[in-house]
C-alpha cells in the first residue's frame, strides 16, 4: 500500500511540477509548444511507471546525474569538492557521452521524466548536454553556476527546448561573490541577460542557509530574478558536509519560515514555479533519495543514494538502470527504514552517515 502511495505522490508531482512550467513559459509560443508535447510524453512516462508497480518494479520519476567532477569554481561548502576528498574521486574516468547517452536512453524507455544535470559544473561537458538533448521524453534541469554561458550555449538551448538552464545564485552581489568568488554576481547577470534575450526559458537555484533565508524569499530578490526574465526559482537547503559550517544549516523554525513563504508565493499571482528540496518530507513518507523518488549517478557512473550520500555499492558500468535501482545497498536503506527515520530536517542520510556506512560495509560490492 505505502508503494502505491508512493508512486501516486510522485506521478502526482511530477504533474504539478509540468503544470507550473507550463505556466511559466506563457508568452514563449515555442517554448510552450515544446512543454505541450513533453506533457503527453509525461502522461505516457507516467503510465509506464504504473505497469511496472503494478508488477512490483518501482521507478522513480527523477533522477540526479553528476556529469563531471571538473568546476572552474571553488564555492563555499560545496559538496561534490568535499566528497571528492572523501573518495579519492580525481583517479576515476568519467562516464563518455555514450556511456551517458545510454544511460539516458534507458531511463527514457522506463518512464524516467526527469533527469537533473549537476557536477561539478555540467557546462564544461559540452558533448553530453548536446547528448541529452536528443532525448526528448525527458525534461534536463541543468544546475549550473553560470559563468561558461556563450553564444555556442545559447543555440544549443534555443534547439534543445529539453534543455533548461538552472542559473546558481546566492542572493544578491555580497552573497553570491562571499560564496562563490568575487565578479561571480556579475557573470550571472549577464548569462540572465543572454538567456533572456535568446527567449531561452530558465530558472534559479538558491542554495538556502539562516543568513541568506529572508533575503532569498523576500520580494527585492525575485523582482529582480522576474525583471530579468528568470521563471522559476529551486530553493535547496543548505548541508553542512565540511563539518565547519553547521551553523548555516536551517533550523526548525527556519525551515517553517521557508516552507510558508513559499506557500503564499505559489498562491499568488506571480507566474514563476517555487520549488523546494528536500522540502516537507513528511507529505512524501519520508526521504526519497535511494530510488524511492531518485537517485544519483556520479560523473563515473556509481548509483548512490543522493549527492549529499557519496556512497555506492554499484555502478552503471556494470550493469542496467533498472537493475541498479534494486543495488543490495539501496534495498537495505529502504528496508532498515533509515529513509523514513525521524530527524531534524535537511538531510536525513548525512545527519546518519556512520549508519549508512555502516550498512554499505555490511553488503555484497
Amino acid at each position: 500500500m505505502e508503494t502505491f502511495q508512493l508512486e501516486e505522490y510522485l506521478s502526482n508531482g511530477v504533474e504539478r511540477i509540468i503544470k507550473g512550467i507550463l505556466k511559466a513559459s506563457a508568452g514563449n509560443p515555442r517554448e510552450s509548444l515544446f512543454m505541450v508535447q513533453y506533457a503527453r510524453d509525461g502522461r505516457k512516462g507516467r503510465e509506464l511507471r504504473r505497469k511496472r508497480e503494478e508488477e512490483g518494479v518501482h521507478i522513480p520519476p527523477f533522477l540526479i546525474a553528476s556529469i563531471t567532477n571538473q568546476c572552474n569554481l571553488s564555492c563555499k561548502g560545496c559538496y561534490a569538492r568535499e566528497n571528492e576528498r572523501k573518495e579519492g574521486f580525481l583517479v576515476k574516468r568519467m562516464l563518455t557521452v555514450k556511456e551517458w547517452g545510454n544511460i539516458f536512453e534507458e531511463a527514457q524507455k522506463l518512464g524516467v521524466g526527469f533527469v537533473l544535470l549537476a557536477g561539478g559544473e555540467p557546462m564544461t561537458r559540452r558533448e553530453v548536454l548536446r547528448e541529452a538533448g536528443k532525448h526528448k521524453g525527458i525534461l534536463f534541469p541543468v544546475f549550473t553556476n553560470g559563468t561558461l554561458f556563450d553564444e555556442e550555449y545559447a543555440k544549443l538551448f534555443g534547439i534543445h527546448k529539453n534543455l533548461i538552464p538552472i542559473v546558481s545564485v546566492e542572493g544578491g552581489e555580497g552573497s553570491t561573490d562571499d560564496r562563490r568568488g568575487r565578479g561571480i554576481y556579475r557573470r550571472v547577470e549577464r548569462t540572465m541577460e543572454l538567456l533572456q534575450n535568446s527567449r531561452i526559458l530558465f530558472g534559479a537555484s538558491v542554495t538556502v542557509t539562516k543568513e541568506n533565508l529572508e533575503e532569498v524569499t523576500g520580494e527585492e530578490f525575485l523582482r529582480k530574478l522576474r525583471t530579468r526574465g528568470c521563471k522559476g526559482v529551486i530553493y535547496v537547503e543548505y548541508v553542512p558536509v565540511d563539518g565547519k559550517s553547521a551553523f548555516l544549516a536551517l533550523e526548525e523554525r527556519d525551515r517553517q519560515y521557508m516552507n510558508d513563504r513559499i506557500q503564499r508565493l505559489r498562491s499568488g499571482q506571480d507566474e514563476m514555479l517555487y520549488i523546494s528540496f528536500p522540502g516537507d518530507e513528511k507529505s512524501s513518507g519520508g526521504c526519497l533519495a535511494a530510488g524511492r523518488g531518485f537517485f544519483h549517478i556520479n560523473a563515473a557512473g556509481d548509483a548512490e543514494p543522493c549527492p549529499f550520500s557519496p556512497f555506492s555499492d554499484t555502478s552503471l558500468l556494470d550493469m542496467s538502470l533498472e537493475d541498479a535501482l534494486h543495488s543490495p545497498f539501496f534495498s537495505k536503506l529502504q528496508k532498515t527504514g533509515l529513509l523514513t527515520a525521524p530527524h531534524a530536517g535537511g538531510c536525513v542520510l548525512h545527519q546518519q552517515e556512520e549508519k549508512v556506512e555502516n550498512l554499505l560495509k555490511g553488503g555484497a560490492r
